[in-house]
């Protein structure tokens, strides 16, 4: 099940969705033609568990600073294209929604309780975590809590088959976390020695929906 937009408007140019995607694709390109190598970039602002638990200075980078700088960072195209087409297709209506200086301040808070979300469950782990996944999580919670009912045009594989089919968000972001659960149950323990950082996905997700009405009635009394 892949989806790729939905028929929700939204009144405003979503200035900072566009520029989130830039900024990620910017830096990805800086990744894989930086001359110091991709590994050791992930590994010097990469947020890592071990380093973010422990406060450990002895990076380069603050461990604080990592949690910001590895929302900007990807582990290849797919992991990439897969975070900034769920951010393109959910992001702007919760940009139009919060507004701009909402929508990034949640979009960030909620990508750093993803980073830490992945590093209580797996607080031995000295590898980077990297992605702009858990914040992107945060959006999916936002909008199913906000726009359950909105309809997604979604790609359903059939086998051999694929049919375009428009579902409600509740369903399409409903089985997308469910994934992230069982996985995340599955794997638990193993994320130390790499892999996808399900934790994040769950953390970031959970915290969007606690979070969003919060920031949603904040800005009704501004």
């Amino acid at each position: 099940m892949i989806p790729y937009k939905d028929d929700n408007p939204t009144r405003h140019f979503p200035i900072l969705t566009i520029a989130l995607i830039t900024a990620n694709i910017i830096v990805f390109i800086f990744q894989i033609l930086s001359p110091s190598g991709s590994q050791k970039i992930a590994y010097t602002y990469g947020a890592i568990p071990l380093s973010l638990l422990t406060f450990d200075t002895a990076q380069p980078l603050h461990p604080l600073l990592t949690i910001f700088t590895s929302m900007f960072m990807h582990g290849g195209l797919l992991h990439l294209g897969s975070n900034m087409l769920y951010l393109w297709i959910f992001g702007n209506n919760i940009e139009d929604k919060l507004g701009y200086v909402k929508f990034i301040i949640f979009y960030l808070l909620c990508g750093g309780i993803a980073a830490f979300a992945h590093a209580f469950a797996n607080p031995a782990s000295t590898i980077p975590m990297i992605g702009a996944s858990g914040a992107v999580s945060g959006i999916l919670g936002a909008y199913i809590l906000l726009f359950p009912h909105a309809r997604v045009h979604t790609l359903v594989f059939f086998i051999f088959f694929v049919q375009v089919v428009r579902l409600p968000a509740i369903i399409v972001i409903g089985f997308w976390i469910g994934i992230q659960f069982i996985n995340g149950m599955i794997s638990h323990g193993t994320a130390a020695h790499g892999g996808i950082a399900w934790f994040a996905h769950i953390g970031g997700f959970v915290s969007g929906i606690l979070m969003i009405k919060t920031f949603v009635r904040n800005r009704r009394r501004n």
